[in-house]
């Protein structure tokens, strides 16, 4: 398990509670990461990837190489990954892939597919609260039209919770895989599954929690296991 800082260290701990023991190391960087696992031959391999360039799903997808395992469960950073929907099923985002390549030459990350989203939900609001009062709108007119506004995007449908201002698509998870189409490793586009994301978030209305709100609400409405 790559634990580098306290932080990590503490949920480390938190995780391990009761539960069977399980190989443990430390290491500074991705290569000492692979080997460390070849040598402890665990039967589950579970890291915290923040800040690692290794968690390039969604972030990079370009980086991440073909030297990783295939067949690993890997969810997608803010859920958008480039080649979901599956090309040919979803033009919206066969149109912005391909445009994006021409530009840039490397494909789309989260970051590319949200500011390109935003861009256009902004414009949207903006050009609807000006049709209702006749001129440049003003910060409040413009929030107004963006609360409950929904957008077609690249990754699919997006919408803005009036409730708490923060945008929302379904997830994105599968399976990674080595293509001849890509010198990198892809999510396997005959592997990859949506949840809706009412499945998994509190919804409005539901009161704060701690350590979230959507914890508290899995944590009393979801079934139990065992």
């Amino acid at each position: 398990l790559d634990v580098r800082d306290a932080d990590a260290a503490a949920r480390l701990q938190a995780i391990r509670g009761n539960r069977r023991p399980f190989a443990e190391a430390v290491f500074a960087d991705g290569e000492q990461i692979a080997a460390g696992i070849g040598d402890h031959h665990p039967d589950h391999f579970v890291s915290f990837l923040e800040g690692n360039p290794l968690h390039a799903f969604g972030v990079a997808p370009h980086a991440i190489g073909k030297d990783h395992p295939e067949g690993i469960i890997a969810g997608v950073h803010s859920n958008y990954y480039f080649n979901y929907p599956a090309p040919g099923r979803w033009p919206i985002n066969d149109a912005f892939v391909k445009k994006y390549y021409e530009r840039w030459k490397e494909y789309p990350n989260f970051q590319a597919e949200g500011a390109y989203v935003a861009m256009h939900m902004v414009k949207t609001a903006i050009e609807r609260a000006n049709k209702l009062i006749g001129g440049w709108p003003d910060d409040d007119a413009i929030i107004s039209q963006l609360e409950n506004l929904g957008m077609a995007g690249p990754a699919g449908y997006v919408y803005f919770r009036p409730d708490n201002h923060q945008g929302y698509k379904d997830t994105v998870i599968g399976f990674s895989m080595n293509s001849k189409q890509y010198d990198f490793q892809i999510l396997d586009p005959q592997r990859m599954i949506t949840i809706p994301i009412r499945n998994i978030t509190a919804p409005p209305g539901w009161p704060k929690g701690e350590p979230t709100s959507t914890y508290t609400w899995i944590d009393k409405t979801w079934p139990k296991v065992g």
